[in-house]
């Protein structure tokens, strides 16, 4: 089944901001404004120079975010709503996850000289602004049929395998490593031995779930045609010698719709939050009296 692919209606508009405002905050903050920050054969650029750069670029999309941001704010406060630190850690996973983890995730914003907890703050603002839409949209039983019924492909399962491995150098150790399994020797301890595979040796060479495309082919081939219980013999890929054990099969099956309900209505309160917010920031805006001075 394939991941379900949730939009953050105001995230990457907060991002932006903060990219901005760090950049605005170096330069008002680091000496006078008029200051140099670059020179061509000795002609200076000014802090003014780029400061007014910046605004002409970005400054009134940076403007309205900001005050979007504090529209969902106030509105929050007047009508009760918080977000807790559990539903903020639970979108938090979510993001991580389209980054393939939370490391790659932290290196990511490293870059931008950003942190998790310049996300957490846009996602905490995120989670009000759910909240506040909710209330608005509703997603009926007939709808959620017709979405099962147009994608049921997504919500097919593929076969699965769960494996383990030890990586090695080469043919003649794997047959030594192979020979102690046979003999009895524990699968996890001697992963943790020999295995070069630094990803999972600590695992004892667990891989989980495997579907097929994820792995380069010799080993895909080997890992799909294995029987549950059975050590290979010495699997040789680009990255060395494989033993593996399959230790068990999820065979293909057709996806539900009793199972995947749930799920479809996420999605498309999703869709229908994303295509409310718009009217509802409009009514808002038109609400609270906003003042922009830039």
């Amino acid at each position: 089944m394939q991941q379900n692919n949730k939009t953050y209606l105001i995230v990457l508009s907060v991002l932006v901001v903060i990219l901005a405002g760090a950049l605005v905050y170096v330069l008002v903050s680091s000496g006078s404004q008029g200051g140099t920050v670059a020179r061509v054969d000795g002609q200076a650029i000014s802090k003014n120079e780029l400061y007014d750069l910046m605004v002409q670029s970005n400054g009134q999309a940076a403007l309205d975010s900001l005050v979007n941001e504090k529209i969902v704010e106030v509105e929050s406060a007047q009508n009760n709503i918080t977000a807790s630190e559990d539903e903020v850690e639970k979108k938090l996973e979510e993001v991580a996850g389209y980054y393939g983890g939370l490391d790659i995730l932290e290196q990511s914003l490293a870059n931008y000289n950003m942190s998790l907890k310049d996300v957490k703050k846009d996602l905490t603002v995120q989670v009000k602004l759910e909240k506040l839409l909710i209330g608005r949209i509703s997603v009926t039983d007939q709808e959620i049929e017709e979405y099962f019924t147009a994608n049921q492909e997504m919500f097919d399962r593929e076969e699965q395998v769960k494996a383990r491995h030890i990586l090695v150098d080469s043919e003649e150790e794997a047959q030594d490593i192979r020979q102690k399994l046979v003999e009895g020797q524990d699968f996890a301890q001697l992963a943790k031995d020999y295995s070069l595979d630094i990803q999972n040796k600590d695992q004892g060479g667990e891989l989980g779930n495997i579907i097929r495309g994820q792995m380069v082919e010799e080993f895909e081939t080997a890992v799909f045609t294995l029987p549950v219980g059975e050590i290979s013999q010495p699997v040789k890929t680009d990255f060395g010698y494989h033993i593996i054990e399959v230790t068990g099969n999820i065979p293909a099956r057709e996806g539900t719709l009793a199972e995947n309900k749930e799920e479809i209505k996420d999605i498309l309160s999703a869709q229908k939050m994303e295509a409310e917010y718009s009217p509802w920031l409009e009514e808002m805006l038109e609400k609270h009296k906003v003042e922009k001075f830039l």
